[in-house]
């Protein structure tokens, strides 16, 4: 997840929107944005979803296009949670919780085991939200989620 005070809109890659499709809603084709390189790229859809940052979630309207990065919270969803970002501590600050900024030159390629709360029996080609837990907790720090409202959200990831 990029955070980019230059993105006048929260941003979701399009294949990540399409796992969200019965809340994703499609915007006429003539909507576009212009990237930090000055290029075009139409918008696909909205939608809204609940953001994770840290240990707080907030919900949000998430613009969808095909970009690089999976998600980019832009200055939109920073200045509606009054986040402050503090580039001199490389964090960024909400509700008096710090949660760390890593920096695009150093690859963090960390990887999560993520333990099933149930067994749970998942056909092939095929796709569900389960409830899970984290074999190590607070290794989550930033997660787009959104499931239909019947669904508890409690314990998923």
């Amino acid at each position: 997840m990029l955070v980019d005070t230059g993105a006048n809109v929260t941003l979701l890659r399009t294949d990540l929107a399409q796992k969200l499709k019965e809340q994703l809603i499609y915007t006429a084709p003539n909507i576009s944005l212009k990237t930090a390189t000055g290029e075009k790229t139409e918008i696909r859809g909205k939608l809204d979803a609940s953001i994770e940052c840290g240990s707080r979630k907030f919900h949000h309207r998430i613009y969808v296009a095909d970009i690089t990065d999976p998600c980019i919270l832009g200055l939109d969803f920073l200045q509606k949670f009054n986040f402050t970002v503090d580039l001199e501590k490389n964090e960024i600050r909400t509700g008096g919780e710090e949660i760390p900024l890593f920096s695009a030159s150093v690859q963090h390629s960390k990887s999560c085991s993520v333990l099933a709360k149930n067994r749970t029996i998942i056909p092939a080609r095929s796709e569900c939200l389960i409830q899970g837990v984290p074999e190590v907790p607070g290794q989550f720090r930033y997660a787009v989620t959104n499931f239909p409202s019947q669904v508890s959200q409690k314990g998923v990831l």
